[in-house]
């Protein structure tokens, strides 16, 4: 039996050793087993908008430079010199055909390749002058750009499992292809990093953490009926991954109401998706959908908006945040006012709902220090259900015995659900193949 997990199937009840959000050796188990051995997202390719853009980017613990070459490839490269280690580029970002170091002079291009060093003729002719590392994995699907430190991973598409189609739900909003907005939301939390994995996709909390953005949305609708909160489900994707997923009659329960000529272009939007890909596929589409992929992306399609959330563990009681809006470029400016509207009001460090989520997370940080006396937290919620909702906690225990897999060896059984209803289950008429992966970078 795991030191960290209980998975009693018998009574039923699930618990979580609360020594695994505290503990400095659990933290450094992390890096090891997991991290290394994970496909991590780096970026989105639409925030390389032209030849030798640049962003800069902390993933595993490692500085990476995310950029588009001037071959138009999208590339990865450790952010560190291969003469004495300076980091190569400290803007978090910007467009130079050549990356220079401060240190020393050694200048490479967005390719990776080195281009010059001052004072060439002091290394001789047969010196092997030095090109940028990159990740030994580096690929994409639907333009999310992913890394693994692990060269023997098995490939993305096979890693993502049933988590590539709720990215599909995604991308499929758009026929030009989804792309980030500019702007960048950024905020830290003292508390572990798998509190925040746990919050992103836990429909049990909203309507007590979240009162006051209920009342607003009350205020704004005149009515608020949750019971279609019944027709959401949580649904177990394999390798770690999880979401809860809502019908289409969820979606009137988040969010204020559209404009007019909003709903309108909305609806038009929907009718040519319908024309694309058929009604079932379209009927997921209208609902919601928090996605988390294992261990630390998370892609959440709710409140009008679509937040793609990277969380950093930095310590065993602190975390970095970073959050991107993703939007359809097509889409007229009404929808896009209120998409940028919620991705602050709602989304945003300072919005209604981020600041609550950070203050219970922090509550639980700071109970932990009670955990010789109560040293196991409850996630058994839905455990004696064959269906579970989004309320319920079956998408936590997913996670958490991926976790547990990677971290103690021990393998727990996945908890068998009901089939699921054809509003979750419809297939997408098939379009094209599949977009190719990218350059590794190599």
């Amino acid at each position: 039996m795991s030191e960290f997990v209980i998975d009693d199937r018998e009574m039923p009840r699930f618990q979580v050793n609360r020594e695994a959000m505290v503990s400095d050796d659990v933290f450094a188990k992390e890096r090891e087993k997991i991290f290394e051995h994970s496909w991590l997202y780096v970026g989105h390719e639409t925030e390389l908008r032209k030849k030798n853009d640049f962003k800069t980017r902390v993933v595993a613990g490692r500085p990476l430079i995310f950029a588009r070459d001037a071959e138009n490839c999208i590339r990865v490269w450790v952010n560190s010199c291969p003469h004495r280690g300076a980091m190569l580029c400290r803007e978090r970002q910007g467009n130079a055909r050549f990356m220079t170091c401060f240190y020393h002079g050694w200048s490479f291009s967005t390719s990776g390749n080195m281009v010059s060093m001052p004072d060439d003729a002091s290394y001789g002719p047969d010196f092997a002058r030095p090109d940028l590392a990159a990740p030994p994995r580096v690929d994409s699907y639907r333009g999310f750009v992913f890394v693994s430190f692990d060269p023997e991973i098995v490939d993305l598409r096979a890693y993502l499992a049933g988590a590539a189609e709720y990215l599909d739900l995604v991308c499929d909003q758009s026929e030009k292809g989804m792309e980030v907005l500019e702007g960048t939301h950024e905020y830290s939390v003292k508390a572990n990093w798998k509190l925040l994995v746990e919050n992103s996709f836990d429909g049990y909390h909203a309507v007590s953490t979240h009162q006051r953005y209920f009342e607003m949305v009350l205020a704004a609708r005149g009515e608020l009926d949750p019971s279609a909160l019944a027709e959401s489900r949580a649904i177990d994707l394999g390798n770690g991954h999880a979401v809860i997923a809502g019908a289409p009659a969820t979606e009137g329960l988040f969010g204020r109401p559209l404009s007019n000529d909003g709903a309108d272009e909305r609806e038009a939007r929907f009718d040519r998706f319908r024309e694309l890909y058929g009604e079932g596929w379209v009927d997921r589409m209208q609902g919601n959908r928090n996605l988390v992929i294992f261990p630390n992306l998370v892609v959440i399609d709710l409140v009008m908006g679509v937040l793609v959330r990277k969380i950093d563990p930095v310590a065993p009681d602190y975390m970095e945040v970073t959050a991107w809006e993703l939007a359809p470029p097509e889409e007229g400016s009404e929808l896009r006012k209120q998409r940028l509207d919620n991705f602050l009001t709602f989304w945003g460090p300072g919005g209604l709902a981020s600041p609550d989520d950070v203050e219970a997370l922090e509550s639980c940080q700071l109970g932990y220090g009670g955990r010789r006396e109560l040293g196991w937290s409850d996630i058994s919620r839905g455990m004696n259900k064959s269906a579970a909702s989004s309320t319920d906690e079956l998408q936590m225990r997913t996670w958490w015995r991926r976790w547990n897999e990677l971290i103690t060896g021990e393998v727990l059984p996945p908890e068998e659900q009901e089939t699921l209803g054809d509003v979750f289950t419809a297939q997408r008429r098939p379009m094209s193949a599949e977009p190719a992966g990218i350059s590794a970078g190599t």
